[in-house]
């Protein structure tokens, strides 16, 4: 009898679904239509039909506080030529007591190609963000591939936060609002938290020494999107199982995103030992898990990464939970999550109290 190959063995082995709320399971529905509907063959994005569906899918900013969160919520330009701008999400008045609120810079998933600040789930995910936190949100529009392929939406990442520095704290927050540039922290789920740590690299090796005021203390990659030539056991087993992610799409995206004729092996997919040249002020992280996630497997490497690296670093992983489960409110795990998080945040905050900037 001919041995079972890895592959044949992983592919043999696939986990049973976890239950949802039907309301989960046909939101999945319909986003993983709607993407498969944009994304053509030939890696490029159908953008008409895109800006039908992302208008469909779109909030407005709430100018004042809506009655489930208290959060009210408005945008702002970072730099028009490069159509860069961010939704800014305020916790209700109080919330600090008076004291300067942390900020949290974020960034949207997506696979690099599809989507904004608006979309109605990551709109959602700030708001809760916000409200948990206690925290002022910063949700960043940065340019899509393919038309802008790797580096833009780090260079756009970075430049988010050179624009919040140069403006001593976000712009447009009421007189009574004061924020702790000192306790800034990056998150972003999916190709957002693969953002969020090449962003965080690129500020501690390059920003952070002239920085007036802003000070990363930590970061969140939320199921960060990484990979590689190599596919992994998860990827395997989870293939056709997993809503959300697929080889299919995740092809697509690497394909999209990355530099013409390279590999999913390079440095912005796949990070390694010998190419993640960490930052010696690379902040303490958070990486966010879900066990049903066909990209655990890397998300776990990159944490050992970290870990090798001697970074500061916590590792929450959830069982059962599919990529991208936190924004999806009707499911426990997703409150648990930002309660997770807003642990991190009040042990990571600013020992010393900066100048309140508004």
């Amino acid at each position: 009898m001919e041995p079972i190959s890895n592959q044949e063995e992983a592919t043999t082995k696939r986990p049973t679904p976890p239950p949802l709320p039907l309301s989960v399971k046909i939101q999945l529905v319909g986003l993983t239509a709607a993407i498969d509907a944009v994304e053509r063959s030939d890696g490029t994005v159908n953008r008409c039909l895109y800006g039908v569906i992302d208008r469909l899918l779109s909030a407005r900013p709430s100018p004042r506080p809506d009655k489930s969160t208290g959060v009210r919520s408005y945008d702002i330009t970072m730099d028009a030529s490069r159509s860069i701008w961010a939704r800014v999400f305020v916790p209700t008045a109080g919330a600090g007591a008076g004291d300067p609120l942390p900020v949290v810079v974020y960034y949207h998933g997506g696979g690099f190609a599809l989507f904004s600040p608006a979309i109605g789930p990551f709109n959602g995910v700030c708001r809760r963000l916000c409200s948990t936190l206690g925290a002022v949100v910063v949700s960043v529009n940065y340019r899509l591939a393919p038309e802008h392929r790797y580096p833009a939406a780090y260079d756009d990442g970075v430049d988010a936060l050179r624009f919040l520095d140069a403006h001593g704290g976000v712009p447009g927050l009421d007189a009574d609002v004061h924020v702790d540039l000192g306790s800034c922290f990056l998150a972003g789920e999916s190709a957002g938290g693969n953002i969020v740590h090449h962003v965080a690299n690129r500020w501690a090796t390059t920003w952070q020494a002239s920085a007036k005021s802003l000070r990363l203390a930590g970061i969140f990659p939320v199921q960060p999107y990484f990979g590689g030539v190599e596919r992994t056991e998860s990827e395997l087993a989870l293939e056709g199982v997993a809503p959300v992610v697929n080889l299919k799409r995740s092809e697509f995206s690497w394909t999209a995103f990355l530099p013409l004729g390279a590999t999913r092996d390079h440095p912005a997919a796949h990070v390694t030992d010998e190419n993640a040249e960490l930052a010696e002020d690379f902040p303490p992280a958070m990486v966010i898990i879900g066990g049903f996630d066909p990209l655990m497997d890397w998300q776990r490497r990159y944490a050992d990464v970290l870990r090798r690296k001697g970074k500061e670093l916590q590792v929450a992983e959830y069982p059962g939970m599919f990529h991208g489960f936190y924004g999806f409110p009707e499911i426990p795990e997703a409150t648990k999550v930002l309660q997770d998080m807003k642990a991190f945040v009040d042990t990571h905050r600013a020992t010393t109290k900066p100048n309140a900037v508004a």
